[in-house]
């Protein structure tokens, strides 16, 4: 395939669509409400009214407001319906192409929909996810081959570095200077790897963009490919993410049919593979090297650093490792330039941030919002601020691994740095709401206790000290604890974060730093007091010794 071919795939599928298109959302989120019956019904009513060569009923992926599903929209003229069911199919039918069905509808102005800037989710909600052809209408695989017909590699290294872009894992690393590293590394072979083992609990913005655009991720893996000198790439998934799996299995069979993947890419010098390892669903194999000996073969814990995988990684070979949200904004930047996607965020933390909006919130689901953005803006204005007239009491992000931030906190701007200073990690971008009901202490124990199931034991700070944590934690709520026990506690989340192998050690403590903070009187309200030292028994005097008699 060359760019003609491209191109004529593209023209053919627009040339396809039709009028009206009824865009039922499929991922996970819907469909576990029931959305494939609202999808068949759909279909079923417009093969009724005979409309089958006016409307096209597609199905999407995520259209953001999860907690509204199923979600359907209509194009045009632009209505987003929500709790649908299979019996509202023929309402929505009959309205067309201009009316308004009596179902319920969404507010497309609402803050929730008009203050997201969508790059790695422009797709999303957009395009079938199980045809490739949908993807290049909307100019997919367009950047892939502009890098390798225009672009030495070097100058791909280039555009990341002035791009700004950072990892979207964790830890904020920046993507130009990693794969950087792993282009100067000489080695006959390279691998490069997108870390798909999202375990945060409450967060599902990688599944999301796996399910809902598959081909952009990788398109982003092969450009980091070309760029790095590799020809053969990884995505480790969890298996819990079944829906995920399937689409990118079937995204990979139609690439390597166009000869997009495989041996010569768009009829270049350039090869590259990719192929799924699904992990078990521990969530240590997040970490790099620990996901490395699991897509090995081997038990998938972590391994000290240096070396570091970009310069000994998979097999010991040079490996590039970046997240499933890393490599979906590099087709874009291939697009539209590095000047484009710097001038979007922060002086620090350039782009956008995908995060899942949950807890104790009026709209839940997926949103993408500049760096800097508020958390405020995203919490009151787009998530509509806590149900029932309840007060928003804090803000966890970065999962585990990251803080809780108070109310008072919540204009802070959410960015890297930001974050960092309250405690905090932007994390791969679980963000989770906490209204006035909720007990930080309890909040604490319940991360201390997710940190010590899935330590690998490999290390004792973490193997034991998440233990510790936790029963002191417990003892704490259940009114036990004194004063000593919480200045134990400190000292082992000190000891822990300082001497533990690997990240998850290293940042378990975090969730209880970051409410000792905050909400350190709700810690001592839970105290106790030392109980009185017990005083020994005075002993008795000593007896006076009798005077001696004088010998006679």
């Amino acid at each position: 395939m060359d760019l003609a071919d491209l191109l004529e795939v593209k023209e053919k599928e627009l040339a396809a669509r039709k009028p009206t298109c009824i865009r039922c959302c499929m991922a996970a989120g819907c469909l576990s409400s029931n959305g494939q019956a609202v999808k068949d019904a759909l279909d079923q009513a417009v093969k009724a009214a005979g409309l089958e060569s006016q409307v096209e009923v597609r199905g999407v992926g995520c259209m953001r407001l999860c907690c509204e599903g199923p979600l359907v929209a209509v194009d045009p003229p632009g209505i987003l319906y929500q709790k649908v069911s299979p019996e509202s199919a023929p309402a929505i039918v009959a309205a067309l192409p201009d009316g308004v069905a009596p179902i319920a509808r969404g507010d497309l102005n609402h803050p929730f929909f008009t203050r997201q800037l969508s790059i790695v989710l422009e797709n999303s909600g957009l395009i079938d996810p199980e045809r490739i052809e949908s993807y290049i209408a909307a100019d997919g695989y367009l950047g892939l081959h502009e890098v390798l017909m225009e672009l030495e590699a070097k100058q791909v290294v280039d555009l990341m570095v002035q791009s700004g872009l950072r990892g979207r894992g964790g830890a904020g690393y920046p993507t130009g200077l990693k794969w950087a590293t792993v282009a100067k590394t000489q080695a006959a072979k390279k691998y490069v790897v997108c870390n798909a083992d999202e375990g945060d609990p409450g967060a599902f913005m990688d599944r999301s963009v796996l399910e809902s655009d598959p081909h952009r991720v990788l398109e982003g893996m092969a450009i980091a490919a070309y760029a790095v000198g590799a020809d053969q790439g990884y995505i480790y998934v969890r298996a819990e993410y079944p829906l995920a799996i399937s689409r990118l299995q079937a995204a990979i069979r139609q690439a390597k049919h166009l000869g997009i993947l495989g041996s010569g890419v768009f009829e270049s010098s350039f090869s590259f593979s990719v192929d799924i390892r699904i992990g078990a669903g521990a969530f240590v194999c997040g970490e790099e090297t620990a996901l490395m000996a699991s897509v090995e073969g081997k038990r998938g814990s972590p391994r000290p650093r240096p070396p570091f995988p970009a310069e000994s990684g998979l097999w010991g070979c040079p490996t590039l490792i970046n997240n499933v949200e890393t490599y979906a904004n590099v087709p874009a930047i291939a697009r539209k330039g590095a000047e484009w996607f710097a001038a979007i965020g922060t002086e620090k933390s350039k782009g956008t941030k995908v995060f899942a909006l949950a807890g104790k919130i009026n709209r839940t689901g997926l949103i993408e919002v500049p760096m800097g953005t508020t958390l405020r803006a995203i919490v009151e204005e787009m998530g509509g601020g806590a149900p029932e007239g309840n007060q928003v009491k804090a803000v966890q992000t970065g999962g585990p691994s990251g803080g809780c931030i108070p109310a008072s906190e919540l204009d802070t701007p959410v960015d890297y740095e930001s974050l960092l200073r309250l405690g905090s990690i932007m994390g791969s971008g679980g963000m989770i709401v906490m209204d006035q009901s909720t007990n930080m202490v309890d909040v604490a124990r319940f991360f201390m206790e997710f940190c010590m199931d899935e330590s690998c034991g490999k290390c004792v700070p973490c193997r034991a000290g998440t233990v510790q944590m936790y029963r002191l934690l417990t003892k704490l709520l259940g009114r036990k604890a004194t004063a000593r026990d919480l200045a134990q506690l400190e000292e082992l989340c000190d000891l822990v974060k300082s001497t533990s192998l690997c990240g998850l050690g290293q940042t378990s403590p975090n969730p209880v730093l970051s409410t000792l903070r905050f909400f350190r009187r709700e810690y001592e309200d839970l105290l106790q007091p030392e109980p009185p030292t017990a005083r020994r028994p005075e002993a008795p005097a000593p007896t006076p010794a009798a005077p001696s008699t004088p010998a006679a």
